[in-house]
């Protein structure tokens, strides 16, 4: 299958100033590797955001650098998450005889029977995970199929997932990626809500108590004082 290409071109402008760029609907990036020189680069936001939507960061681009043809990653993307814009992307350039390290997304696949069957939540531990394979052998995802979890705190380790051929996991084989917790039951929520107003009663009323003393104090203060002023001189 071939590669998605994509043209990029030497950036000129740096700091600051490529705000301006972005305003104009250009990324900056830069294209490192082994072999390579860092180059500061740009590309067209609208070319650049089909491909990423099709590779992410585990696809390999065809980059096309002044004339020249790179194999590459996309990598260190940076991202304004408030606007939902992209800020700022690498391009990797890989040597298809060697591998690589990069992280892989996980994605869940079908609806536990623990929530059909609603006696628990399904809660994702990892998002992803880190791999090791060759360029070409990287896998776009690793799916994880979840409708077996039937009980509360049963979990998938990472060391049940599957990957294609020649793809080694390093992420700690123990960690969970995904387990059933507890359903919060309605009657558990009416007993914490009940509990809440218990609090805030207690609370009422050590405060009113507190301001009732507050004014048995100055009532028995001024009684003293009018004693003390109708008391006759000596």
């Amino acid at each position: 299958m071939k590669n998605p290409s994509l043209k990029v071109a030497k950036r000129e402008i740096f700091g600051k100033k490529v705000k301006q760029l972005r305003r104009e609907g250009i990324l900056p990036g830069n294209v490192y590797g082994k072999d390579i020189d860092s180059t500061p680069v740009q590309v067209e936001k609208k070319e650049f955001l089909p491909v990423y939507k099709q590779v992410g960061e585990t696809g390999l681009i065809d980059l096309d650098l002044n004339g020249k043809s790179l194999t590459v990653l996309i990598h260190n993307v940076a991202k304004d998450y408030l606007r939902d814009e992209i800020l700022h992307a690498d391009f990797f350039k890989v040597n298809l005889k060697e591998k690589i390290k990069t992280s892989v997304p996980i994605l869940l696949v079908g609806e536990a029977q623990a929530v059909t069957d609603r006696v628990g939540l399904v809660q994702q531990m990892l998002s992803e995970v880190e791999v090791e394979a060759l360029p070409q052998d990287l896998p776009e995802k690793i799916e994880v199929d979840i409708t077996e979890l039937a009980e509360v705190d049963e979990y998938i380790p990472v060391e049940e997932l599957k990957t294609p051929s020649g793809v080694v996991i390093l992420t700690d084989p123990n960690q969970s990626v995904v387990k059933i917790t507890e359903l919060v039951s309605k009657e558990a929520e009416e007993q914490a809500a009940e509990e809440a107003a218990a609090s805030e009663a207690a609370k009422e009323e050590g405060a009113e108590s507190e301001g009732q003393e507050v004014t048995k104090e100055k009532e028995e203060q001024k009684t003293e004082d009018n004693n003390s002023e109708e008391k006759p001189k000596e």
